[in-house]
């Protein structure tokens, strides 16, 4: 193992989340000094098979990880019925998977095992390295058959004489069907967007009482649901006893809200950090992730730190969004002249906001004023927008009319309806211009030019709001996002008090 020098951390052999042994007592062989022995855990066993068999010995926290997963209930079935292991890239995933895959074919002789990946090609790639280590094996190789590799697309396979099979098969709702799985290897969790895959390969393994899965990713999105609710449930368990136990997790990751040039944080996600990762080349990239943001940093968080992000591809940087949060905002009512509104309606019509911005001091300042949820929400925005901008008396109101605030145009065009608009106060359709209104917005909060008073939900809004491309330029996405109408409102209202005209001047009586 190539080891670098370094005066900072090593990575920790440790998950910094663990569902804990059921077993109880003085410590075993484990690391962590846990209780587990090669009675209790099947992990030790594969220690051995990596080292003495197939010479792949396995990094410090591979042996913790296969000690912990491999923990065995009193009638000797896995202790664990779905294991989740989290880990950042390259610190050891793909030779871990290997190892298991072979131990459990060579070694328990366990039945049918499948593996699946993002794609077939992936998928195939990890067939094949396992056929050619066992046929390269003087051990294993005494296992197989003249005829233990099938080639044939589709069904290639690799068979022991004892029974036991490896095939494999990309991500979706075909893997495992029509057979009956013990084991499952399930690559990069991360990529599954649907439970077609999930449903499909776990009901493969109903009729078998010692079957495990073992799921080895790094972190993901929203767009992980699969991920999601598994970590979701180890959780739970952990945290609070009750649950399924059979649901374990073992996550290497840097703490939620880690800077990431933080090295503590680095060494929590990648154990093999100072040994076969070079903490310089981490370090590099991880200022580099900081000081592009939006997706080069969610990229690097999910891939090098293992944190969750919301987006991949976020409109917004989270962090830099966060960092402009204030204790103590400007009264924009004392600003009144520089002030402007904007609304805007989720894509389902349940939710709306509205949202004020006003150029203080050449800072633009922003603050939520309203927000309307459920079935009523449009009607509640169009009985009560008029009075709030009277009372606001801002300079300007705008909407997007190209959006789903479209279902309120017919009010606001409506002049006169209810003394609508107020005199003096400018409304605003913002048209053709929403790709500079929604940039603009991200690059006043990346140059820190912008300061808000943390309102819980502009910053969900703001965090759920992704990039749908047009060209070279982009806008907010609304399919598949959420509601993100406080989003839309945000940069509608910041572009508004940006372009507003000076002021005129103050009403004198001679």
């Amino acid at each position: 193992m190539t080891s670098y020098a370094s005066d900072g951390p090593l990575g920790s052999t440790l998950p910094r989340l663990a569902t804990p042994p059921l077993v109880t007592g003085p410590p075993g062989g484990c690391e962590c000094g846990c209780a587990l022995t090669p009675a209790t855990s099947y992990g030790f066993d594969v220690i051995d098979f990596a080292r003495d068999v197939v010479d792949l010995p396995l990094d410090p926290w591979e042996e913790l990880a296969v000690i912990h997963g491999g923990e065995l209930l009193p009638d000797g079935r896995p202790r664990f019925r779905v294991l989740l292991i989290l880990v950042a890239r390259q610190n050891g995933k793909t030779t871990l998977a290997k190892v298991l895959v072979l131990y459990w074919m060579f070694v328990e002789i366990v039945g049918a095992v499948l593996n699946t990946s993002t794609d077939r090609s992936y998928a195939k790639r990890f067939w094949v390295a396992c056929c050619e280590l066992a046929k390269s094996n003087r051990w294993l190789a005494e296992h197989l058959g003249p005829d233990a590799i099938r080639k044939t697309i589709s069904e290639e396979s690799l068979t022991t004489l004892d029974g036991a099979e490896l095939t494999f098969a990309a991500n979706n709702g075909r893997a495992g069907r029509s057979m009956t799985l013990a084991r499952w290897l399930c690559d990069e969790l991360r990529e599954h967007l649907s439970f077609d895959t999930w449903d499909s390969a776990t009901n493969a393994q109903n009729a078998v009482p010692h079957a495990q899965t073992v799921c080895i990713s790094n972190q993901g999105s929203d767009l992980s649901v699969v991920l999601d609710s598994i970590r979701d449930s180890a959780l739970q368990f952990i945290e609070t006893g009750v649950g399924d136990r059979r649901v374990g997790l073992l996550e290497w990751s840097a703490p939620d809200g880690a800077d990431p040039t933080d090295l503590e944080a680095l060494a929590a996600a990648n154990p093999n950090l100072g040994r076969r990762l070079d903490p310089d080349a981490l370090l590099g990239a991880a200022m580099r992730a900081k000081r592009a943001g939006g997706i080069e940093l969610a990229g690097f968080r999910t891939e090098v730190l293992c944190q969750r992000v919301r987006l991949l591809d976020p409109a917004i940087d989270p962090d830099a969004w966060a960092a402009l949060g204030v204790d103590e905002p400007v009264d924009l009512a004392e600003h009144r002249q520089q002030v402007a509104l904007c609304f805007d309606v989720s894509l389902d019509s349940l939710h709306a906001t509205l949202v004020a911005a006003a150029v203080v001091d050449g800072l633009v300042w922003v603050d939520a004023v309203a927000a309307w949820e459920g079935p009523n929400c449009t009607k509640l925005l169009r009985t009560e927008l008029p009075d709030i901008v009277k009372r606001v008396k801002p300079r300007a109101v705008g909407w997007f009319p190209t959006g789903p605030a479209a279902a309120v145009a017919a009010d606001l065009a409506d002049r006169g309806h209810r003394g609508w608009p107020p005199r003096r106060v400018v409304v605003e359709e913002i048209r053709g211009e929403v790709t500079q209104v929604t940039m603009g917005l991200a690059e006043q909060v990346q140059a820190r030019q912008l300061r808000h008073s943390r309102d819980q939900l502009l910053t969900a809004h703001i965090g759920g709001a992704q990039r749908l491309w047009r060209g070279d330029a982009w806008v907010f996405t609304r399919r598949g996002a959420g509601q993100i109408d406080g989003a839309y409102a945000v940069a509608g209202a910041v572009h508004l008090a940006r372009t507003l005209p000076p002021a005129p001047p103050p009403l004198t009586v001679a």
